[in-house]
Order: structure tokens, then C-alpha cells, then sequence
């Protein structure tokens, strides 16, 4: 209980600049670029300190992912003042957190090396660099940041049946490429048949407000075909690995029953 109430979880705050710069993964040069170009809002001011919110890092965000598709700033622009004078600016931020913030609601802990023995035993340096290089946990100063404490907690009761630490991590590596598979594809076929069909020239405020919709349904829609699909999946393979396991051990019982019902050629 101790080393459980040592966890700390993380939530969402206002940002000083630099602070925004580094959760946007941009430089604050670039922070003060965009405000003075009105790519950005300006920030709220208590005094002489400016505080900026998860609205402005959304906007960041999407400037970044812009100019990572080959977007110049100009464009960006041009398209941020296309929805900013067709409408409400609110559907336009609604816009770009949907698209921006994570499909988790999960707030991510910082923990030490005690509740971490605590939940798998004494950890060698080894499973920690596998979990580090997994981003299972993120190294931060003496202690660790764990972006899932579910996943985390569930590793620790399958760790706890029996299955060994080295074997849950290459599970892991494994289960998000296939899990990275099944997102792709879930996309693709919502940009091909719903984000294709829109217009091809900058969306309206309207338009961007439908988009984001969609967007925000997708987590539930995609968790519901998922978590039904691997239950009918595994009960499917429960069903025929445990049959396979006692068939086997019904013939070998029967063999053995054999043998000992066997006479012997001597007397």
C-alpha cells in the first residue's frame, strides 16, 4: 500500500510557453513565429506571465502535422483564415483537438523502482531497458513515467499466473504491430469513404465541425468491432486450445491404463 500511494498521476494544466513548446515538440522561437504571423491565439495574461492552453497546443499540433505533410506556413495560414472568417471559431478548435488530442483518456503516473518491484518482483536491468525501449515506461530523472498504468497492471497479473516477464514483452512488441494493422486500416477506410467524399478545397466551419464528429466517434465505434472480435476470437482458441490439451492428456491416460492392464510375459 506504501509504495502504491508514492504513484502520481499527471493531469492536464496550462502551459507556460516553454512548457508548451516542449509538449507541442516545437522550440519556443517558433511559439512567439506563429503568434506574431496569427497562426496562434494570444495567450491569457495574469501579470506578466503568459498561460496557454490545450486549445493553443492543439493548433500547434496541427500546424506541425501541416508542415510534416508539406504544407508552407502561408498555406496554413490562408486555411486558418478560410474557417476563422466563414464561422464560429469554436467549431474550428473543436476541430482541431478532435483531431489532435489522444484516442486515451488515461492519465499517465510516475512511479519508482520499489512499486515497480512491488508489482513484478525484483526487476533486472534488462526487462527495464526492454520496457524503456517499448515505451512501456519512459525514464524520468530517478523515477519512471508510465503513459498506461492499466497495461502496466495487467502485465503484473499475467506475470503473476505464471508467464514469464521476457515473454510478456515480446507479446507486447507483437500485439502492437498487429494492433498498429487493425488502426490503419480502420482509418483508411474511414478517410476513404467518409473524409474523400468531402470537399476537396479547405472545409468549411460547418464542414470541419462534421469532420470532427467523426472523428470523435471513431475511438468508440473502433473499440466496440475490436473487443467483440477478439472475445468471439478467444473464446474461439480457449475452446480449441483447451480441447487439443485434453484430448492429449485423456490419450495419455489411456495409455498408461493400458500398460498397467497388461500382463506380464512372466511368472
Amino acid at each position: 500500500m506504501a509504495a502504491q500511494a508514492s504513484i502520481r498521476f499527471t493531469r492536464a494544466v496550462d502551459y507556460r510557453i516553454e512548457e508548451l513548446a516542449d509538449a507541442a515538440r516545437t522550440t519556443v522561437r517558433n511559439v512567439r513565429s506563429y503568434q506574431e504571423r496569427g497562426l496562434l491565439p494570444p495567450p491569457r495574461r495574469e501579470g506578466r506571465v503568459a498561460w496557454y492552453s490545450e486549445e493553443h497546443l492543439a493548433r500547434l499540433r496541427v500546424i506541425g502535422m501541416l508542415l510534416e505533410r508539406g504544407y508552407s506556413l502561408g498555406n496554413i495560414q490562408e486555411m486558418i483564415e478560410t474557417w476563422e472568417s466563414g464561422g464560429d471559431l469554436r467549431e474550428l478548435l473543436g476541430f482541431e483537438v478532435a483531431v489532435t488530442s489522444p484516442f486515451t483518456d488515461e492519465i499517465p503516473a510516475t512511479v519508482g523502482l520499489p512499486e515497480l518491484n512491488e508489482l513484478f518482483g525484483t526487476l533486472d536491468p534488462i526487462a527495464i531497458a526492454r520496457a524503456v525501449e517499448l515505451s512501456l515506461l519512459k525514464v524520468d530523472g530517478g523515477r519512471f513515467l508510465v503513459p498506461s498504468m492499466r497495461l502496466l497492471r495487467v502485465g503484473a497479473e499475467l506475470h503473476k499466473l505464471g508467464i514469464p516477464l521476457s515473454a510478456l514483452l515480446d507479446e507486447l512488441a507483437e500485439l502492437r504491430a498487429d494492433v498498429d494493422r487493425i488502426a490503419r486500416r480502420f482509418v483508411r477506410l474511414v478517410l476513404v469513404h467518409v473524409f474523400d467524399r468531402a470537399s476537396d478545397t479547405v472545409p468549411s466551419p460547418r464542414e470541419a465541425q462534421r469532420l470532427a464528429d467523426v472523428v470523435r466517434r471513431l475511438r468508440p465505434l473502433a473499440g466496440v468491432v475490436v473487443d467483440d472480435a477478439l472475445a468471439l476470437a478467444l473464446e474461439r482458441h480457449i475452446r480449441d486450445g483447451l480441447g487439443e490439451r485434453l484430448d492429449r492428456l485423456l490419450a495419455q491416460r489411456s495409455r498408461a491404463k493400458s500398460r498397467e492392464s497388461r500382463p506380464s510375459g512372466r511368472r
